[in-house]
């Protein structure tokens, strides 16, 4: 029997002692999860003995002792002094010859009798500490890559011993009040999967950002793995809604093309690894296809449900990944728990909130945004400096860290960091890994922000404003508020979200909203399709050399113009029906104003000029109009994609500014002949009550709906006479109106008698909680309002609902 090493299907979950949490988590996989269709390269185990033995045989364990208590930790230059002499100890010792040839001998089994050893193996360290309840040690080693014949592997096995005496490492322990001694290492040799010729990446069974459960994150490029980890380039990102995916539906809610720079491949003689320029044609594309991303987040779910059932509660992962480019072959080459968001309370909400209204124009740039927070102080440009000079700089607690990448050598300095920048990276790179960690907002991919921002500059970083982070020029203004959702009362009227943008979806998800009141179309194609729908559907006719150019650069990777389109616009509905799923989402189609398309890239060949957007060429009356009607059936075919294919059922949609019954049938004919017929696969049409006409009519326009939706703030204009976007008589607007308010109560009215639903998604109830209690007194059947009035609008209909009770118990009792 081996003294030092096992075969890595020998080795599960009980063993992390002996093999370290990685190992124990691969070995595992390999005997449960491979006849579940999950693949995984097969490879042996250097036990954690072995690497005790080794600091054992060459008498290193008094000599690093005397080192770390000689040393101050905190001191930079003198953590990094004996990190040094710790590693240089190691890598100087020597495998006693039973070690040697028990290693060999297991490696020249791996490769076969007719190995051929200039195939590499990958040779990964596996802590026993890795993944404990109150600190992930996890990712604080190193992995060394297409390691090819006998005397590079002993030499990168004893590299992985003495990275376990990295500055970070020491760093991480002291502050954790860890024994040095008290983790061992152990080594797995794991056969390379050939992604160098093909794609690998990251996932996880959870939205790093929010914690939202029941998404699949991927992030992946051409190349192996590593840069992905590193920083070093910005990955291609898709997300994946679990729950659908389960039940059969191709649920891919999100695809985002990345830049992916570069790519590590195989180097050449004596070189394990090298990095060369991705070509064009692979950056332009997506690295995964479908196919690819839906068998994935399937063996995602599947190891995040084994090992749910293994520990007994909810346990969310964090996976790597490889596609063998010769074979196209998917693998999972590592897989272990997540330790940020499954620790923590879900009944505790921090919302942090911008104040100062007019930060836009303080904006300096923008990038990936992890984690929820806003921090203000001084940058510290990092650019260019040597990770070994790390220790001479003069970084200040507060200091904002920015950088082209971090290093995992600056760990003990990100510490001191109120934020984090870099100008690479995705949200599973090393920068936003450690960021999540140490609870500090970090901004990701930004390009160029090692230019723009100079060491002494005072910046505010932003977070809180979904996925894009924001960096700010000077102090901005903003608050904290905690949320104890457990303090929520128990109310009767449903309380649904106002949500504009897809990107903030999963950052409220957990809120006990009812569903989503209103989504707008036209916020998704502004910010996710940016180009005007017929200027894509057209430009190649209108002589505009430019125009082509940017809609060429646009829609890459991606097939055509209307796939393009139809897919950013499924994606961007998809993830707010996700978050919210099963519950109602009511999807407004598309209601620009003629000035607002005019401003998109190609508008200016589509929009006729008016003198008064605010009452002409908006809603409806485009959908059935040859000037606009193809490009309504884009959106019509988006919502069957998003209802049909995707599975997202709980999709209503709502049809705006509609001025007569008879334009609503016009529009209806308009859905028809696109797929999207009302009823049809249970779709309910929902009318925008924002016109007088809507009101008086309400009964005739019942007969062909499934419900209203108050939009008080264009029935506030047209009751009222004003154009609510001129500011000479702006102080005249107020939805609390007795004229507006006796429209509100008439539709609430007419729609009991019709026996159809009605409520309300206009910005009153968010802005006025007596507006609301007013709502609740007339019968509203549901009220929806913006993220950042959720909760004082339910606290005031819950005291309106009490008084109400109060009154009706006065009542029975007289």
């Amino acid at each position: 029997m081996n003294r030092f090493t096992m075969g890595l299907i020998e080795a599960s979950i009980g063993d992390i002692e002996l093999v370290g949490g990685k190992n124990a988590s691969l070995g595992e996989m390999l005997q449960k999860l491979t006849p579940l269709g999950v693949k995984i390269p097969d490879g042996f185990i250097l036990t954690s003995s072995a690497y005790f033995q080794f600091i054992n045989d060459n008498n290193l364990d008094q000599k690093i002792r005397d080192i770390i208590e000689h040393s101050d930790i905190d001191n930079l230059q003198m953590l990094s002094s004996s990190g040094d002499q710790i590693r240089q100890l190691i890598q100087n010792g020597k495998f006693s010859a039973e070690m040697e040839a028990e290693i060999l001998t297991s490696y020249q089994k791996l490769m076969g009798p007719y190995g051929d050893y200039s195939i590499g193996v990958a040779v990964r360290s596996s802590a026993t500490a890795e993944d404990l309840p109150d600190a992930s040690f996890a990712g604080q080693q190193d992995t060394y890559l297409n390691i090819r014949g006998e005397e590079r592997l002993l030499t990168a096995i004893k590299n992985c011993f003495a990275s376990l005496f990295t500055n970070r490492a020491i760093s991480y322990r002291e502050s954790f009040q860890f024994g040095h001694f008290n983790v061992g290492l152990s080594v797995c040799i794991q056969k390379m999967v050939r992604s160098d010729i093909g794609v690998s990446g990251v996932a996880f069974s959870i939205d790093t950002e929010t914690g939202f459960k029941d998404a699949v994150i991927i992030n992946g490029s051409y190349g192996l793995g590593e840069l992905i980890v590193q920083g070093a380039i910005n990955p291609d990102e898709f997300i994946v809604y679990k729950p659908l995916l389960k039940n059969g539906f191709p649920s891919i809610i999100e695809k985002k093309l990345g830049k992916k720079q570069e790519k590590m491949i195989y180097g050449a003689g004596e070189t394990a690894v090298t990095v060369i320029e991705t070509p064009a044609e692979d950056s332009s594309r997506f690295c995964l296809t479908n196919d690819q991303i839906l068998q994935l987040s399937n063996w995602v779910m599947i190891i995040e449900d084994y090992y749910t059932k293994l520990r007994g509660k909810w346990c969310p992962m964090d996976i790597e990944w490889a596609v063998d480019g010769a074979s196209g072959q998917l693998y999972i080459v590592q897989a272990r728990p997540e330790t940020i968001h499954s620790l923590k309370e879900i009944n505790y909400i921090t919302e942090y909130r911008i104040t100062e209204a007019n930060r836009h124009q303080n904006i300096l740039l923008k990038g990936i945004a992890v984690g929820d927070k806003i921090a203000f102080g001084r940058v510290h440009n990092l650019q260019g400096l040597e990770k070994h000079l790390i220790h001479e700089i003069n970084f200040l607690p507060g200091d904002i860290m920015v950088t082209e990448m971090t290093d995992p050598d600056w760990e003990p300095i990100m510490k001191k960091a109120s934020a984090i920048i870099t100008n690479k990276g995705g949200r599973t790179c090393h920068a936003a890994i450690v960021a999540r960690e140490l609870g500090v907002p970090a901004i990701v991919g930004c390009d160029h922000a090692t230019e723009m921002l100079k060491t002494g500059d005072e910046i505010t970083v932003s977070c809180a404003e979904g996925e894009a982070g924001i960096v700010y020029q000077g102090r901005i203004s903003f608050t904290k508020i905690e949320h104890d959702l457990s303090d929520l009362p128990e109310i009767n009227t449903p309380v649904m979200m106002n949500i504009g943008s897809p990107d903030i979806a999963f950052q409220y998800a957990s809120y006990p909203a009812k569903g989503v009141g209103l989504a707008r179309e036209e916020f998704i194609i502004n910010n996710y399709i940016k180009i005007h729908p017929m200027a894509l559907l057209k430009h190649q006719s209108l002589n505009d050399e430019d125009l082509t150019a940017h809609i060429k650069s646009t829609i890459a990777g991606y097939t055509d113009e209307e796939t393009y389109f139809i897919e950013k616009l499924s994606y961007g509905v998809a993830k707010i029906a996700a978050a919210y799923y099963p519950n109602k989402v009511i999807v407004r189609f598309s209601d620009f104003k003629t000035n607002e398309y005019y401003n998109m890239p190609g508008g200016k060949y589509f929009e006729p000029g008016e003198e008064n957007p605010m009452i002409g060429w908006r809603g409806a009356s485009r959908y059935y109009s040859e000037a606009y009607k193809e490009a309504f059936g884009m959106e019509c075919k988006a919502i069957k994609k998003v209802r049909e294919i995707m599975g997202f059922d709980n999709v209503v949609v709502m049809i705006p500014f509609c001025r007569t019954v008879n334009e609503l049938l016009q529009v209806y004919e308009v859905m028809n002949q696109y797929g999207l017929k009302r009823g049809e696969n249970g779709l309910e049409v929902y009318l925008m009550a924002e016109i007088p006409s809507n009101v008086i009519l309400a009964e005739q326009f019942a007969l062909h709906i499934d419900g209203f939706s108050i939009g008080s703030n264009d029935l506030t204009q047209l009751v009222l006479g004003l154009d609510r976007d001129s500011s000479l008589v702006a102080g005249l607007y107020n939805e609390r109106n007795d004229a507006v308010k006796m429209m509100i109560s008439n539709l609430i009215k007419s729609a009991k008698k019709m026996n159809v639903k009605v409520g309300i998604c206009g910005q009153g109830p968010s802005d006025y909680p007596d507006f609301a209690q007013f709502l609740v007194e007339e019968g509203i059947d549901s009220i929806s309002v913006t993220p950042d009035s959720f909760m004082k609008t339910v606290h005031a209909i819950k005291e309106v609902e009490d008084k109400l009770l109060v009154n009706l118990t006065m009542s029975v009792v007289i």
